[in-house]
């Protein structure tokens, strides 16, 4: 739409609705004209619709707004579940999918909405009168706006692209690819062997990458025997990063595999055979590039924000890219990892070894062995109704009221996951969250009930930031690092839950230090999904074979940079292994941020109630993190307290 048509809708809005509507006028006239297409009409068209849809009575501008709210919630909440129930057979673990389940995944609902919206003119309604602000507005005037404002502002955020359908087709379809490649890339661990071909895990334990491998890793630190282990699962995690892993051990249980040697074999009247096998070749990272395909055919429909990276920091996080990397290597760079490392050699007793990025010795689970804890759990769970019905006085035992227990429970459903685990909450407040664990056949075991409550942490904040939210449009937090904080806070209390945390004067200072570990680790492998979405940008035409290469260069740059004057060992890929990167389209620094948030919190409630604090931070809902912060806890976001704790713990903890 030219200018001068603008001008002259502008100025005959102003001479309608008077001056003081000047600011709102000229935003919402110019932001229609950039989306307004031939096929939505002529300039008359234009003018007459501009003329007709701007609102500034107060009291039709305010119904206006509720209609919208309502039908949004509607519309959304609805798609929602109609996308969950579709993904199901995906998703939550009924056996082996039909295909005709991967061809309902590949549906969504969601691919006309948008197109759908400005073809029925909403779109531009919505535009022309609730302006887009940027993030910089926000950040700079947030702290003036009233909640209903924010409730506008956020409104203004629906409609900051136009879409084709079949762009958002084709990349949920990829996206799906992409996660059904992750949720079936299991290790048979009973199948693995070491250099004298024996087996070290049971024949029945079968594991996720990367998050049951990790989890594994863990576990064998509370193993006195555990060290043999823990190397096999790192060169598995090696072997997976490199692609050098055989394609017919992934998620199958027909082939003995020696991760050291990479030789495959298969047992024929009790012998082991050498058999001939084919590496994966690069499969990890044909995903990989596929989802930055799929974000790049969207990139240029997102005039403010055209690349994923500018996406997901000024749309999504709400914080720079700068800030969020800032507070990454505030931590990363700290002279405090050299000492925590030394004194993780000291309790290990032997020089630290790439993987020990997963110490979690100062954690109260580190005294237990991964035996006594799956027998704890899976006596008071032995199936996933157990745990649904025990979920009111897990709450209880959090600090909730028995009333606010019970309207909790009642809005989360629990089900079997099929992958790692997962939160779906709901978009409409007659729908229920769902948390999603995996359940072995005789019960739910330690790992389950560890990724359930930090599930569960993501359930109760998505059902008070919804249920408990005063306008539709501020349901949420800022971010997912918020929510993953609640998750981390709920995590943290898993032995508690399980009656086996015990009083002790050094308690804070352990979980300081673990913090602060787990702060590290993961603010690396962030970083790593950071640079790796730069050069994808910047090699836009780049091969799965380039790609690969250049992940895993900049996972030992990194690792390099920040982790070998700490471990004496150079060079190591390890900080590539997250399948978050592969499907989660640089989800990880939410990660980092999780932990950093979740710290300060934390020092926030000491002699507060867990409950009543989280349902209060909860009902902030969907507004910029640093005032988010500043309403929570009288602060912005900071690493600042978590180091300072780990220095005062590294006086009092020794050994």
């Amino acid at each position: 739409m030219n200018e001068t048509t603008q001008k002259l809708v502008i100025e005959k809005l102003i001479s309608v609705h008077g001056e003081s509507q000047r600011e709102r006028i000229e935003k919402g006239v110019k932001r229609v004209a950039f989306f307004w297409k031939e096929e939505d009409g002529s300039q008359k068209d234009f003018e007459e619709f501009c003329l007709q849809n701007f609102v500034s009575e107060p009291s039709l501008l305010d119904n206006t707004f509720k209609r919208i709210e309502r039908n949004f919630e509607t519309i959304i909440g609805f798609f929602h579940q109609i996308q969950r129930t579709l993904l199901e057979p995906l998703d939550l673990d009924w056996g082996k999918p039909l295909p005709v389940d991967y061809l309902f995944a590949n549906y969504t609902p969601y691919a006309h909405l948008e197109e759908d919206m400005f073809k029925t003119k909403i779109a531009f309604l919505v535009i022309l009168n609730f302006p887009n602000y940027s993030l910089e507005d926000k950040i700079a005037h947030g702290s003036t706006w009233d909640r209903r404002k924010w409730a506008e502002v956020n409104l203004g955020d629906a409609f900051t692209s136009r879409v084709p359908a079949e762009v958002n087709q084709k990349m949920n379809e990829i996206f799906v690819s992409a996660n059904n490649y992750i949720s079936e890339y299991n290790i048979f661990m009973g199948n693995l062997l070491d250099n004298q071909n024996r087996t070290l895990f049971p024949k029945d334990l079968k594991l996720i990458s990367h998050w049951g491998l990790r989890d594994e890793l863990k576990a064998q630190y509370a193993n006195p025997d555990g060290l043999p282990k823990q190397e096999m699962i790192f060169k598995v995690m090696e072997r997976i990063i490199d692609q050098s892993i055989p394609k017919i051990v992934i998620n199958s249980d027909s082939y003995f595999w020696n991760p050291f040697t990479n030789s495959v074999f298969e047992r024929k009247n009790g012998n082991l055979i050498p058999i001939n096998s084919e590496p994966e070749n690069g499969v990890r990272y044909k995903h990989l590039l596929s989802t930055f395909h799929a974000q790049k055919l969207l990139d240029p429909y997102v005039p403010d924000a055209p690349t994923l990276i500018d996406r997901r920091f000024t749309k999504d996080r709400k914080i720079p890219e700068k800030e969020v990397e800032r507070l990454l290597t505030s931590v990363l760079s700290s002279p405090l990892t050299a000492k925590v490392g030394k004194l993780i050699e000291k309790r290990l007793g032997r020089k630290l070894r790439p993987f020990d990025i997963w110490y979690n010795g100062f954690k109260p689970r580190g005294l237990f062995k991964e035996e006594e804890l799956d027998k704890i759990v899976k006596e008071k769970y032995p199936n996933l109704e157990a745990f649904q019905r025990d979920l009111p006085n897990i709450l209880i035992k959090l600090g909730f009221s028995e009333e606010k227990a019970k309207f909790l429970s009642e809005r989360i459903v629990v089900d079997p996951a099929r992958g790692s685990g997962h939160a779906m909450g709901a978009q409409m407040r007659t729908d229920k969250a769902h948390l999603r664990t995996r359940v072995t056949k005789d019960g739910m075991n330690y790992k389950g009930f560890n990724i359930a409550i930090h599930e569960l942490g993501h359930n109760v904040e998505q059902v008070f930031s919804l249920h408990g939210i005063d306008y539709y449009f501020l349901s949420g937090v800022p971010n997912t690092a918020f929510t993953e904080c609640f998750a981390f806070l709920f995590q943290n209390r898993d032995l508690e839950l399980l009656g086996l945390k015990k009083e002790d004067p050094m308690e804070k200072h352990l979980h300081a230090l673990d913090t602060f570990w787990m702060t590290y680790e993961i603010g690396g492998v962030a970083l790593v999904d950071m640079k790796v979405w730069r050069w994808m940008y910047e090699h836009p035409d780049a091969t799965p074979s380039q790609l690969q290469e250049a992940v895993i260069s900049i996972a030992k740059d990194i690792w390099n940079k920040y982790y070998a004057p700490v471990f004496k060992v150079k060079d190591s890929p390890i900080l590539a292994i997250y399948s978050h990167m592969i499907d989660s389209a640089m989800y990880l620094p939410d990660y980092p941020l999780g932990h950093i948030i979740s710290f300060q919190l934390e020092k926030y409630m000491e002699g507060k109630n867990l409950g009543e604090e989280m349902e209060r931070m909860c009902r902030l809902g969907s507004i910029t993190p640093k005032l988010w912060m500043e309403k929570a806890i009288g602060s912005e976001i900071s690493a600042e307290p978590l180091l300072k704790a780990t220095e005062e713990a590294l006086k009092y903890v020794k050994k």
